[in-house]
Order: C-alpha cells, then structure tokens, then sequence
C-alpha cells in the first residue's frame, strides 16, 4: 500500500522523488541559515573586528548579500533538476539560473576586489587619495567584471564567443590603437595608485615643474603651483619622471657658509665653531651636525655649517634661519669678529702716491 503510494506519478514523477526532493530542500535551507548563517557568519564577524583599520561588517554584507542568495540559488537548481521535467521548462531552468547566478557572482567578484583594494590602501594608507582612488577604480572593476560575465554567460547560452570575439578583432585592433595614450595613462595611474609616489597635498617637484598635489586622475594629475596656478600633466609624463616629495622630508638639511676677514686672529677663527654650535643648539627645532673652517677664498676666510631642522616645514626653517643669522650678527660684534664682503687693495708706487698727494 505505501509502496504504491510512493510510486504514485503526478506530473511526470513519483511522489517519493518529490518527497526527496523536499527533504534536499529542507535540509539545504537549514545548513545555509543555521550552520552558514548562525555560525559561519558570527565566526567572520568576530575575526574580522579584531583587524584594526578595516570595516567588521563589509565581508558579512557581502556573504548575505551575494553568497547566501547564490546558494540558495543552487539548491533551488538541484532540487528542480532532480526532478523529470519537460523540455520547455529544463531549458528555461537554465537559462534563468545562468543568468541569476552570473549576476550573483559577478556583484561577488567585484565587490570582493573592491574590498581586497580596499584593505590594500588604508593598510597603506588611508587619506583623500585612497577615497580619490576607490572612486575611480570601483567603476572600472565593475565594467572588467561584466564583460566578464557577459562573456561566460553567453558562452554558457550557447554562442560561439570564439568567433564573435574574432569577428571584433580588427575593431578591437583599431580602437586598441587610438586608445593607446589613454591606456597608458591609466596603467601610469595605477602605477601611481600601488606604488603611492606621492599624495593628495604633497609637495612634489617634477622636472621643471612643482607645486603642491590637487588631484590624481584616470589620466592626468593635477599641481597647484607656488604662483597660484594648475599644472596639469599626463601620468605617463610622471611615471617616467624623477619625482622629489618634500612631503615625505622626516627633517631638513641645510647646509650655509659665512667668511670672516683675514685679518681675523688665530684664536679667534679656532673659537668660530664653537660660537656657531652653542647658537644653533639653542634653537629647539634644530640639530648641530657640524661647523668647519673650510677654505680661503679670494677675499675671506670661508666657514661651512651644516644642522637639521627637525620638521619638514619650509617656513619654520627660513624662521630659524632667519633667528641663526641675527644671532651670528649679535655675537660677532660682541667678539670682535668681522663678516668679510668683496673688497680690493690698490698698492701704489711712491711716484703714484707722490702725484695723488699732490692732487688732493
């Protein structure tokens, strides 16, 4: 009796296959809320909030909003695949679950690279110019990943992907080689992107040019110069050029010299140094490094010094500078010592002094 009753066709099929089927269902439903959902999920989430810096509930967005839908998705399949269908029905099956799940799982892909990228950058460095650059290149992985999934998802309906990508090869070929200068570009800014050469806000000197960066493009990045105005250049331009960031200067060196008269005393040259030392060790933003009587010049006595200042900032440097100068001014004319300036003597015979005392 029950054997007949399980072996009761209704619409094509036994009625213990539908049981079975919906025993697969049940089960499937199960595993993907309690075990994926209650247990999978809370164990990400935990992990996932002990790593400083990156979003906890980005990856759970992802899973719930992608991954659990496509395996739902897949156990609706295989249910209905067990199932002894008519034609009609088993190829729009397919056709809708090759379309469902390539749109799942590119909005997967995508959006997991974008988070990749995203970890990437702020462990980096997290500033305007990763926010710039996210806002860049999210679309662009977007449009990689869809034709992607056009691609598969067609190849799966059953065109020949091979011939229709042959057919736009000579297209391709052309409008590869107009785009040449923009594909350049935005493997430079890429380039730039990973490599971080330098940042929104830097001060950066390239070549001829600098200025302070304003803005980092698909194509072109922008300098706001010291005159007040933008610089645009093309990033194949910067990536083959050398690149100073003074924004990256943990500390300044400089280097400046002084000469004294040579009728400057022995003793008096030997106590120089130690003059210019106790003078900049007094300054807090700045580091002595040394200070040398270093060659005779043509009308001086030539000293060279050398110290740090302890900050990048160029107005605090020309500000201690400026307070190391007048110090030197003060104490020289304190000991005695006189700053030496181009002059000449004229050495006149006696004639020649005879004749100017007669003049005068």
């Amino acid at each position: 009796m029950l054997q007949e009753i399980l072996s009761f066709q209704l619409l094509g099929n036994p009625l213990w296959n539908y049981l079975l089927v919906f025993f697969i269902f049940v089960v499937g439903i199960f595993a993907i809320r309690t075990v994926l959902r209650g247990l999978v999920l809370r164990t990400l989430a935990g992990w996932f909030s002990k790593l400083s810096g990156i979003p906890g509930n980005t990856p759970i967005q992802l899973v719930e909003r992608y991954l659990i839908p496509l395996l739902y998705l897949a156990l609706i399949y295989v249910c209905l695949s067990s199932l002894n269908l008519a034609t009609v029905l088993r190829q729009t099956l397919d056709i809708l679950a090759t379309v469902v799940g390539t749109y799942l799982g590119i909005n997967l892909l995508s959006a997991s690279v974008e988070y990749a990228l995203r970890i990437y950058l702020m462990r980096k460095k997290g500033d305007a110019t990763t926010e710039q650059s996210l806002l860049l290149l999210s679309p662009l992985i977007r449009v990689v990943f869809t034709l992607i999934g056009i691609l598969f998802l067609l190849e799966n309906l059953g065109f020949d992907v091979a011939a229709l990508v042959a057919s736009l090869g000579i297209g391709g070929i052309a409008i590869a080689l107009a785009a040449q200068g923009v594909l350049q570009d935005l493997f430079a800014y890429i380039s730039i992107l990973m490599d971080r050469p330098f940042e929104i806000g830097d001060f950066i000197i390239l070549g001829d040019f600098m200025g302070s960066v304003e803005y980092i493009g698909i194509k072109t990045t922008r300098l706001r110069s010291l005159g007040g105005e933008q610089i645009v250049m093309a990033n194949t331009d910067i990536t083959g050029s050398r690149i100073r960031n003074y924004k990256r200067m943990q500390r300044r060196r400089v280097v400046f010299g002084f000469g004294v008269v040579y009728e400057t005393p022995p003793e008096k040259l030997q106590a120089i140094p130690t003059l210019v030392r106790q003078i900049i060790e007094a300054e807090p933003n700045a580091q002595f490094d040394r200070a040398h009587f270093a060659a005779y010049g043509d009308f001086s006595l030539n000293y060279e010094v050398v110290y740090y200042v302890l900050s990048p900032d160029y107005n605090l440097y020309m500000d201690v500078q400026e307070r190391i100068n007048l110090a030197l001014k003060r104490t020289f004319q304190e000991q005695g010592i006189e700053f030496a300036y181009p002059t000449q003597l004229l050495y006149l015979s006696s004639k020649q002094q005879g004749a100017l005392t007669n003049l005068s």
